[in-house]
């Protein structure tokens, strides 16, 4: 059968009676017989034979073409170049490296010498199969060569990546006299591009305008492109408005260099304004909204392209998953999803991968599962884009399940599985996982150091940072800036300024994020003015670099300067305001933190569960209950009011108001309670009195499972202590440290001593300051003296006087204490003596002070002062 195809090939020249006749009688010997005797009688046969494999190659017959090069090889007659070339094309076209092979193999036994078009079309062939090597050979043994043959070879080196190889090549060609086309300056300039090298990139357009190609649509467009890649959007622009024609390529290309660069608003501008539009464009456009965070804009331009007649294609329905990811929007994507059945790309493999990120994203792992099941071929992105799901959803062993399933893991899936693991607190088995990762890079590495930072593993995280360095593994932004908050939460003041040289000779002084940690590090280690040199050094000062420069002025007591370079942003969200509130609530400026707070309702920002932790502290440290029920309401009103942190401020501050009833409500509504909404609901039963049920709370807590922490023994110690319940506060003490390892600190002593002395236990409470494990401080100190003026012992309370004229000798509430037990023994000369060693270390007795509100304003009332208004 085979025979009969490659006849029929030899036979298209000739007579078609013949030809049928000889087919319908299936004599096929005779035809054998009548083409080997009419075929090569002369050079006019030659001529037809290599016209009929120049006319199977174009119908893609390949096979039959090379059957008549073989028969034309028997009889020794040689093939011209067109025939060659010919079928050195169509076995390009048909993805046969073996066949071209043999065809240039047939050139050289042939002792054919080729000329310079198809010695060009072997180079060609070559670098289409990838094998530049071999076109490199040819090329170099090329005679003569023309502007085509080196710009071949220079494309195919910048389309396998080789970009300085091409450069090299470039300029070999100049210096052979050669003049560059448009399609070699297009060619070096892609090179320049992905080299990111501006220099080459500026001498090879320098070049492009000597040469008088500056005007060329094509040029113009890589010049764009060139200069879009390496950051300088202005030249780029410059370009652009200098082309004569410019076609949807190079308005797209300046589109894009935008929205790479920032600029989304010039590149809505310049998309309005194209005259013509194609789906590149249009994909360019949305993948620019995303590319900056603004997803939902993103969604809006997807929907005017459906108004359109362009029809999206993988990358249109990729950017929009993206963006439905990104904004968790379930219900959007469920409706892109529909779309991408009726347009049949749910069989592709890039789109079905984003969709099952977009479940994954959106918390519906079982709908990711079914996507990613009904996929006809997955590749390591759709697998790792399941297993990620499993792992942020807490589905740990399904993730293990799937990753030892996974028929290829390379560096992105091992680094998802170690992520999975640190994000649900396995910092543990990350560590085993990461140890066993064949081959690591910077990303696995950030994810573990990230891994160990949010888990509280810090000195790991800076372990982790200097093996990476003497790994070889040349970090980047992510790198420093996930290190960063180790020395911050360390307090590892020389470390963060170690690393610090490390970024500026890495070049990463000017990165926003990188800056941002910086500028906290210095922050959480007390060097505010470190701290603002960094932020003053910063090119591009965003959100987050200002929101870390104002809350650290307000961590470090500095409200007056928060507050200041608070209003001097040119920007400011719901973190900086909530910010700002924290800063001012955690310095005492509660007046300030509410009046922020009104502000910030305002301007329509929308608080967010830590804007109204923070405005509640100050509420409860006022006493402003009226306040507190309107936050409150604020709460219900914003959809927080199921949110446990807020909960738990919310029994804090009524707690504090003196509204037990209304602390005793929140908290039973609560749907879930955590260790903070616990301790502040026994907080407040002890504050009130109440230290039986703080104690049977407390039981409660115990008994759901709940582990307590140290503030929660304060509170139950203090319960205990205004209970007079001393036995119950030794049984509490010895379960804190015998049965939950919670090592006392200095205000669990401080109870235990106002627990003893206030039961009259005094000699016992000495003994017990005087066997603690740590110098008593002056609030142990301050708690006996109590005691002793309570019960009136003087000779204990000389002691405990005499310790705090030490430890705090300004505090003048010692003196006082002190002074009241020397007038109740009638010690009046006692008294005197001690009124005088006040006055020689101007100790200054505070005027007792009250506050009540009315109307929504706290009114404070000083002893001998009129009211000052908040």
């Amino acid at each position: 059968m085979q025979m009969i195809i490659g006849l029929t090939c030899c036979t298209a020249k000739l007579p078609s009676n013949i030809v049928s006749q000889y087919f319908n009688l299936s004599n096929i010997s005779n035809l054998i017989a009548y083409t080997t005797d009419n075929v090569f009688r002369g050079q006019s046969w030659s001529q037809n034979m290599c016209e009929n494999i120049i006319s199977v190659c174009k119908q893609g017959l390949l096979k039959e073409a090379l059957h008549i090069l073989h028969i034309m090889g028997f009889r020794r007659i040689q093939p011209d170049s067109s025939a060659y070339a010919s079928l050195l094309q169509c076995s390009v076209d048909m993805k046969s490296l073996p066949e071209a092979k043999l065809i240039h193999a047939h050139i050289i036994q042939m002792g054919f010498i080729p000329d310079m078009f198809l010695e060009t079309k072997i180079v060609i062939m070559y670098t289409k199969f990838g094998i530049l090597a071999d076109a490199r050979k040819v090329f170099n043994k090329m005679p003569e060569r023309n502007v085509a043959s080196w710009t071949v070879l220079m494309a195919s080196h910048v389309k396998h990546g080789l970009g300085k190889e091409a450069l090299v090549l470039f300029y070999q060609m100049r210096l052979s006299g050669f003049q560059p086309n448009q399609f070699t300056f297009a060619s070096v300039l892609q090179a320049c591009t992905h080299l990111e090298a501006l220099e080459h990139g500026q001498e090879v357009h320098e070049d492009v305008v000597r040469s008088g190609f500056a005007s060329d649509v094509y040029v113009g467009g890589t010049l764009v492109n060139m200069y879009v890649k390496c950051n300088r959007i202005e030249d780029a622009r410059k370009v652009f408005d200098e082309m004569r024609e410019r076609n949807v390529v190079s308005w797209t290309a300046m589109i894009v260099g935008y929205a790479q660069n920032g600029h989304v608003g010039e590149a809505l501008e310049l998309f309005q304004r194209m005259p013509e539009r194609n789906v590149v464009s249009w994909n360019a456009m949305i993948a620019g909204w995303m590319q900056n965070g603004y997803f939902e804009e993103g969604l809006e331009l997807f929907r005017s392209m459906n108004l359109t007649y362009f029809m999206p294609d993988s990358d249109t329905f990729a950017s929009v998953l993206s963006a439905c990811a990104n904004l968790a929007a379930l219900e959007h994507g469920r409706e892109v999803h529909e779309k991408i059945v009726r347009s049949g790309f749910h069989y592709n493999i890039f789109v079905g991968s984003a969709l099952v990120n977009m479940y994954v994203k959106c918390a519906t792992v079982d709908e990711a599962r079914k996507v990613f099941e009904r996929m006809p071929e997955r590749n390591v992105v759709s697998w790792t884009a399941l297993l990620a799901g499993y792992t942020q959803n807490r589905h740990v062993d399904e993730a293990l399940w799937l990753f030892e399933k996974m028929p290829e893991q390379n560096v992105v899936s091992w680094t998802a599985m170690i992520t999975g693991y640190a994000q649900n607190g396995h910092v543990d088995e990350a560590l085993r996982l990461f140890q066993r990762m064949p081959v690591r890079n910077v990303v696995s590495w950030n994810a573990m150091t990230v891994g160990c930072t949010k888990n509280g593993h810090f000195d790991e995280a800076l372990e982790l940072f200097q093996q990476m360095q003497l790994t070889g593994v040349k970090p980047d932004s992510d790198t420093f800036a996930s290190v960063l908050p180790a020395c911050s939460n360390l307090a590892a003041l020389e470390c963060g300024k170690a690393i610090h040289g490390d970024i500026i000779r890495h070049g990463f002084q000017s990165d926003v994020f990188v800056g941002s940690a910086l500028v906290d590090m210095y922050v959480k280690c007390h060097r505010i003015g470190d701290a603002r040199k960094v932020f003053d050094k910063l090119v591009n000062q965003n959100v987050v670099s200002w929101t870390t420069m104002v809350a650290g002025y307000a961590q470090n007591g500095l409200v007056e300067e928060a507050l200041n370079l608070f209003h001097k942003m040119p920007e400011q969200n719901v973190v900086t305001w909530t910010a700002i509130i924290a800063g001012c609530a955690k310095n005492g400026e509660f007046d300030e933190a509410l009046k922020l707070f009104r502000q910030m309702q305002l301007i329509t920002i929308k608080p967010d569960s830590d804007t109204f932790a923070s405005v509640l502290v100050a509420c409860a440290n006022l006493a402003a209950v009226q306040q507190g029920k309107e936050v409150h309401t604020d709460i219900i009103r914003n959809g927080f009011v199921l949110d446990v942190f807020v909960g738990s401020a919310l029994v804090d501050m009524y707690c504090k108001c003196g509204s037990l009833e209304d602390a005793c409500k929140v908290f039973d509504s609560m749907r879930e309670h955590n260790v903070v909404s616990w301790t502040a609901m026994i907080v407040g039963y002890a504050m009130h009195g109440a230290g039986n049920k703080a104690l049977l709370l407390f039981e409660q807590m115990q008994h759901s499972g709940m582990k307590p922490n140290g503030i929660t023994f304060v509170a139950v110690l203090s319960a205990c202590c205004h209970a007079g319940l001393v036995d119950d506060g030794w049984k509490y003490f010895n379960r804190m440290r015998l049965y939950y390892h919670i090592v006392p600190e200095m205000e669990h002593y401080c109870c235990m001593v106002d627990l003893l002395g206030r039961a009259g236990c005094l000699d016992e409470a000495l003994h017990f300051i005087n066997n603690m494990p740590t110098e008593p401080s002056a609030a142990v100190w301050r708690s006996f003296l109590g005691a002793c003026h309570m019960h009136t012992n003087l000779e204990l309370g000389k002691l405990a006087a005499a310790k705090l004229f030490d430890l705090d000798p300004g505090n003048a509430a010692h003196y006082v204490l002190l002074s009241n037990m020397y007038a109740v023994s009638g010690m009046w000369d006692e008294k005197e003596k001690l009124r005088k060693l006040m006055n020689d270390r101007r100790v200054i007795k505070i005027p007792g002070l009250s506050w009540i509100e009315v109307n929504n304003k706290v009114h404070t009332f000083l002893v001998g002062d009129q009211p000052a208004h908040y």
